[in-house]
């Protein structure tokens, strides 16, 4: 899956501060289990993609997988042993701001024991700590 923006409006952007939960995305909407943030992180585009790739080979295209988060943020670096000056680096790579709270990933259609399994699979690829989620 390619998880880079089509068009943004601007091309770089500041690394702002990831004060506070998650007010948005911090419900289990579309499957019946998922996988639920509890620390602050950036999450890059092939931390993402490598996750969604573990759950959707441990289901063996069983059920149905909802992925959660798109990541919309640049981020830049500057070229190995450059000055200090000259303006700043060319955007790299992309990551999605997580909060505590929000829900990364979704799965349905299969049992509690396959999803979290395949949940945990997929958690082992995050960098931050995560809980498995059942909705109500």
């Amino acid at each position: 899956m390619n998880y880079n923006p089509k068009k943004t409006r601007f091309r770089k952007q500041h690394r702002g501060r990831m004060k506070g939960i998650s007010y948005r995305g911090n419900r289990v909407c579309f499957g019946r289990y998922a996988l639920q943030a509890l620390e602050p992180a950036w999450i890059t585009a092939r931390q993402i993609e490598a996750g969604r790739r573990a759950m959707t080979r441990y289901a063996r295209r069983g059920g149905k997988i909802w992925v959660r988060l798109f990541p919309d943020k640049p981020v830049t670096l500057r070229a190995a042993e450059t000055r200090m000056g000259s303006g700043k680096g060319s955007p790299e790579y992309w990551v999605s701001v997580v909060k505590p709270g929000r829900i990364l990933y979704e799965m349905s259609g299969v049992s509690e024991t396959i999803a979290r399994t395949a949940i945990k699979i997929a958690a082992s690829k995050m960098p931050i700590r995560t809980q498995f989620v059942i909705a109500k």
